[in-house]
């Protein structure tokens, strides 16, 4: 660990936290923007689940004053953003800004719109519309209003969405916010772990959403968002082995929790007509059921 966390953060501090592994390229386009914002933060928080391919000195050559934690055991982004957030709040941090690396701010006055939002609206958490990296005017990930899917910026025409937001892609969160909701569960590892935290920003009551008045850049998500029944539902699918494993194992376990279990039922079907009968792939299905039952019986095995 590289540090300066010696320094004392001014009140209302804001420390940005970034977890990553192996995409030195990727971390420095997302810290160059980061210290291009109007409203500097305070302070960067990296964790570096993949040291072998040490990312310190993309860090050491941003200005902003930093932490660098290079993990010898790769935490996954569960873990990583666990790891960051508990450093950010122990140096003190008002506020805690979470970013992937493979992410970026759409523009420079990010932070400082965040931040003027969540005052505004007296908000515990919000986050910025999460955009396709490549095309800005389309979603970085399919959202469903109602019984349609919306891919399109201009098909969401309201400046806020209350209880909505991606808290991994460049949400801001107040410090008292994590004292009740908490860090990510370590045990999940990667995919659903967004999901666990969002789930229990709802259930603590406090009031959250997401702001079009900032976007933040991210690859493309929705490949993996299968359409079926002429798109009014779609099925998760990703094509890579490894994330289908943690994506199913950890759904099992999210839809025992409260807050999710009316939806249990629901999945079953709706993933059992998307196997069986638009991929006709019933041992597909059959893997689906045992990685989902085994999440629910909470066996973190790795992959």
């Amino acid at each position: 660990m590289s540090t300066d966390s010696a320094q004392q953060l001014p009140a209302g501090s804001v420390v940005a936290v970034i977890v990553t592994r192996h995409r030195r390229e990727l971390l420095a386009e997302s810290l160059k923007v980061i210290a291009s914002q109007t409203r500097l933060p305070d302070h960067l928080v990296v964790v570096d689940n993949g040291p072998d391919q040490s990312a310190s000195d993309v860090v050491d050559d941003c200005p902003v004053p930093s932490t660098y934690i290079a993990s010898q055991r790769n935490l996954g982004g569960a873990g990583g953003f666990a790891l960051g957030m508990l450093t950010a709040l122990s140096l003190g941090a008002e506020w805690v800004w979470l970013g992937d690396d493979d992410g970026r701010p759409a523009d420079e006055h990010a932070l400082s719109t965040l931040l003027e939002v969540a005052e505004k609206r007296r908000l515990a958490a919000v986050s910025p519309v999460v955009v396709n990296i490549d095309t800005p005017d389309t979603l970085a990930f399919p959202l469903r209003r109602g019984l349609t899917w919306k891919r399109k910026v201009s098909e969401l025409p309201e400046e806020f969405l209350p209880g909505i937001a991606s808290l991994f892609n460049g949400a801001l969160f107040r410090a008292s916010t994590l004292d009740v909701v908490g860090v990510p569960d370590y045990r999940l590892f990667f995919r659903g772990d967004e999901v666990e935290i969002h789930r229990r920003l709802v259930r603590s009551g406090l009031p959250f959403g997401t702001t079009f008045r900032t976007k933040f850049l991210h690859p493309d998500g929705s490949a993996e968002f299968k359409p079926m029944l002429g798109g009014r539902f779609h099925a998760q699918d990703p094509s890579d082995d490894n994330k289908r494993y943690y994506t199913y194992r950890n759904r099992g376990y999210l839809l025992s929790q409260p807050g999710m279990r009316k939806i249990g039922a629901l999945e079953v079907i709706r993933f059992g007509l998307y196997f069986v009968v638009q991929r006709k792939d019933p041992k597909a299905f059959r893997e689906w059921l045992r990685l989902v039952i085994q999440g629910r019986k909470e066996r973190f095995f790795r992959r």
